[in-house]
């Protein structure tokens, strides 16, 4: 089956998922804020094979979700590492995982939760503000096309 662009979307939605809509993107995007920088050690992480990952990668390079860089460790390797736009995903990928914990996990069952590095408790839950501050649900949102 053909993927179909939606790079020419006017949502902004499709056309970030156009993107990173893919959930190995997602996830190498998860690793890469999280530390990981070495093709190896994404290979590692997601057990994905050599092609997808090299494939994913030069993806995410080209539309400057992360960039190449020189080995931190002066070594001949390149690292991939997360530009200002890749960070910007950071919250996404917050949402989506207290959406997933939320909704795909029994109350006991264990799961992976991200808590603050400083005190090591719970994040607060992702919200939507309005300018003024207000909390917003999606029965106070309609599109507007600029």
């Amino acid at each position: 089956m053909r993927r179909t662009s939606l790079d020419g979307a006017s949502c902004t939605v499709a056309r970030s998922l156009d993107v990173i809509g893919d959930w190995w993107s997602l996830l190498i995007i998860r690793d890469a804020l999280g530390g990981l920088r070495r093709f190896k050690e994404f290979e590692r992480s997601l057990g994905l094979a050599k092609n997808i990952l090299s494939a994913r990668l030069k993806a995410l390079v080209a539309h400057g979700i992360l960039e190449l860089a020189p080995a931190s460790d002066g070594s001949a390797y390149n690292e991939y590492v997360p530009t200002e736009k890749g960070r910007r995903l950071f919250p996404v990928l917050i949402a989506l995982g207290q959406w997933g914990s939320d909704h795909l996990f029994e109350p006991m069952e264990p799961r992976a939760r991200p808590v603050d590095a400083r005190d090591g408790k719970p994040l607060g839950r992702m919200r939507v503000l309005a300018e003024d501050g207000r909390e917003l649900g999606p029965d106070d949102i309609r599109s507007s096309v600029r």
